[in-house]
């Protein structure tokens, strides 16, 4: 089969497009061919060497879609329709930059009643699963509440706003540039504030009686103020790193953290495990509200398989408001 693997760490010109053999699954893994996969800047982390050492070939790509070739348990049939995400992909097994992937059942989701494009599935999977896992026991069952989203222009941010206003909630989303507004509110959000990187006073404006959750993408260099914007007995959900380093210096519980407010971080990784199952995950739901136009599209342009390296390259130039796929 074709792939991409990274041999060295590098620049777009990193991904070399080679045959290599096809990995028969074991008892607890499903292999699928692969119609589309999204981008991530995981990947983009990967190829440059960021997220450990390139040691033999790494297959890059932590999400796909696509059919079931093969499940030596039977829970998944041939030709059934799903998505993938995480579950050690471009880590511990290749990833899905290819035209088959051998995944973890676990990390399977039945996408078999949806009408959706490939396309537009590929757009699905990481953004959303990772924001159902952050947010889904929070909001999930209470609509009416005010949601932040701090780093909104993001793929995930804009996964969690579209996904929010879904739920019933208020959102209000962040973003550095005004220019950026009219694509936050076209996906669902009701307030747009720009980040100066200290808005918890402008927030108030938004939201008079406080904020009940926040997701917080930039990551560490906000979580303060976001925390501030909290209501008594809110939360903020950290699953970012834009704003650099995981790292709060000199954290001060009485003062940084306000009373009855929770702080959490919550990784993509926990996806398919036993801790979070993908049973229950909601990614059928919302292909079919994305189909019907319940839901907008988060997909901005799709590339062909031989043109991943220019589609790196606009990813990494931050050019790209919304998703990015591959067609393979």
């Amino acid at each position: 089969m074709k792939a991409y693997v990274i041999e060295r760490a590098g620049g777009p010109e990193a991904l070399q497009l080679r045959d290599i053999p096809s990995v028969p699954p074991g008892p607890d893994e499903v292999r699928i061919r692969v119609r589309a996969f999204g981008l991530n800047r995981a990947e983009l982390y990967r190829r440059a060497g960021k997220m450990g050492p390139i040691e033999g070939q790494v297959v890059p790509g932590i999400e796909a879609v696509g059919e079931v070739l093969q499940d030596p348990s039977g829970v998944f049939r041939p030709g059934q329709r799903v998505a993938t995400a995480m579950g050690g992909l471009q880590f511990t097994r290749n990833g899905s930059y290819a035209e088959e992937v051998t995944v973890l059942r676990g990390n399977v989701v039945d996408l078999q009643a949806t009408t959706l494009s490939w396309e537009e599935l590929a757009a699905l999977p990481e953004s959303y699963l990772t924001v159902w896992g952050a947010l889904g026991r929070l909001i999930d069952h209470d609509p009416g509440q005010t949601l932040l989203v701090r780093g909104a222009t993001s793929g995930v941010g804009q996964a969690g706003v579209a996904y929010a206003k879904a739920r019933g909630l208020k959102v209000v989303a962040t973003t550095r540039s005004a220019q950026n507004a009219s694509r936050l509110k076209a996906i669902g959000a009701d307030a747009v504030v720009v980040d100066t990187g200290e808005i918890a006073g402008k927030l108030r404006d938004a939201a008079p009686q406080g904020i009940d959750v926040a997701l917080e993408v930039v990551g560490a260099a906000t979580v303060r103020d976001s925390l501030k914007a909290l209501k008594p007995f809110g939360t903020a959900v950290v699953i970012g790193l834009l704003g650099g380093a995981p790292v709060l210096e000199n954290l001060q519980l009485m003062s940084d953290l306000p009373q009855a407010t929770r702080l959490a971080f919550f990784g993509s990784g926990m996806l398919g495990t036993p801790a979070l199952p993908l049973d229950d995950a909601p990614l059928s739901w919302i292909a079919e509200r994305v189909a019907h136009v319940a839901m907008p599209s988060l997909r901005v342009q799709t590339f062909d398989f031989d043109d991943v390296r220019r589609a790196h390259s606009l990813m990494e130039s931050d050019g790209a408001l919304g998703k990015l796929v591959v067609r393979v």
